[in-house]
């Protein structure tokens, strides 16, 4: 591992817990974080170059409690409290719960007085360690909308009045839910990027992944946590597989399975098998039970659709949505025939965060193919390649309208 890479592995290990105890220490999410950010951007311009510290984790906290407070004397030195920052001295870090530390910053970061945009932003800032340019890169917006984001969601966090602890009983469930949501939104973003010429932004679905594996860590007895973490691994599993040299998209049916992570399929199944049998079912793990069924077939066409569309069923009756109701039809299509999924996609695409989406053209397209009406998919792919910003996905739909187009003497 080159150290440049091991400088990166430290950093986003220890900003959370970096973080957490500033804030448990001091108060004051805001200061803390940016003390902690100048602490991390220091450490990513020495290290490289002096070598890591004998205490990485202590030579951080040191940092930034002296940035902190030279943050702190600024701020006061308005209100004439110089005397009394002129007496701080930089308090030697008491050890803390690393535990406690990062699911409270998690939580913290998902606080519902947040848009999730900032809620997403913010997560990857103080918990995965991504630095503001970091994040407007991943997301491919300015560096000033991140910036904003950022800033705007700490004033809101400090305005509500939020302290560093532990929601209540009664709001802990909501706000976990959050957290897996935020995880979630992370990853798919950088699964299947919603804009741009790359499919795939690999530093958000690592981000994602690491941060699932945090939370499971800290919390190995919740089945959602598990399932969220099962299905990132079974679902990343296929990345090796999903596009061509020349970076052309490759559907699930035509991909080369020997290129998926039979590792992470192996730990995905093994955390989605054991949750299914010891707990309540949510929505995670149901998305994660789908995936590993796909991951199980040996060739696309051993898929059993028929348990797939079960799972979809069940899903839909607890956790419905749009992209539910989506994949569910070309479940039922695969079951009952492409003319039956046809007749249920006319009736979703009623549903207002469905309409224009590129994915309903995308899906039509796809049934009418496999119902033998060529004209018509080839209309729908062109439709679906025009209404999506990414590149790739652009691309395979140009693609495939191609390949339906009438030929010369035929």
């Amino acid at each position: 591992m080159s150290t440049n890479t091991e400088v990166e592995r430290q950093l986003r290990e220890l900003a959370p817990q970096v973080l957490g105890i500033l804030v448990r220490r001091f108060g004051g999410f805001d200061i803390c974080e940016d003390a902690v950010q100048e602490a991390l951007v220091a450490a990513a311009s020495q290290w490289p170059s002096d070598g890591l510290p004998e205490n990485p984790k202590g030579w951080l906290i040191t940092v930034a409690c002296r940035r902190w407070t030279e943050l702190w004397r600024s701020d006061t030195a308005r209100r004439r409290r110089e005397e009394a920052v002129a007496v701080l001295a930089t308090p030697e870090p008491e050890p803390a719960s690393a535990v406690d530390d990062t699911l409270t910053l998690l939580l913290l970061c998902c606080h519902p007085s947040l848009t999730p945009a900032s809620q997403v932003a913010l997560t990857l800032r103080a918990v995965g360690g991504l630095s503001t340019a970091e994040i407007a890169r991943a997301f491919l917006v300015p560096e000033s909308t991140v910036a904003q984001r950022i800033s705007r969601a700490k004033q809101r966090i400090k305005a509500s009045g939020a302290q560093f602890r532990m929601p209540a009983e009664a709001e802990r469930s909501e706000r976990m839910a959050a957290v897996l949501h935020v995880l979630y939104l992370i990853f798919n973003e950088g699964y299947t990027a919603s804009s741009g010429s790359a499919l795939h932004r690999v530093e958000l679905t690592a981000e994602a992944i690491r941060l699932a594996r945090q939370l499971h860590d800290r919390l190995p007895d919740d089945p959602e946590v598990a399932g969220l973490l099962a299905l990132m691994l079974l679902t990343d599993a296929h990345r090796p597989a999903r596009t061509r040299a020349d970076g052309t998209l490759v559907p699930l049916a035509e991909q080369d399975r020997s290129l998926w992570d039979a590792e992470a399929i192996a730990e995905g199944i093994g955390l989605i098998t054991e949750t299914l049998a010891n707990a309540p079912i949510g929505p995670y793990q149901l998305q994660a039970a789908i995936a590993a069924v796909h991951d199980e077939a040996a060739r696309a066409e051993d898929t059993d659709w028929k348990q797939i569309l079960g799972l979809y069923d069940l899903l839909h009756g607890i956790a419905p949505g749009p992209m539910v109701s989506l994949n569910r039809i070309i479940a039922v299509a695969m079951v009952h025939g492409p003319r039956v999924g046809l007749a249920q996609l006319a009736e979703a695409e009623s549903e207002p965060a469905l309409e224009g989406h590129h994915r309903v053209a995308a899906v039509r397209a796809h049934l009418l193919d496999m119902a033998g009406d060529t004209e018509a998919a080839r209309i729908h792919y062109r439709m679906a390649a025009r209404r999506t910003l990414s590149v790739p996905e652009q691309r395979y739909l140009e693609s495939r309208a191609a390949r339906l187009a009438p030929r010369d003497g035929t």
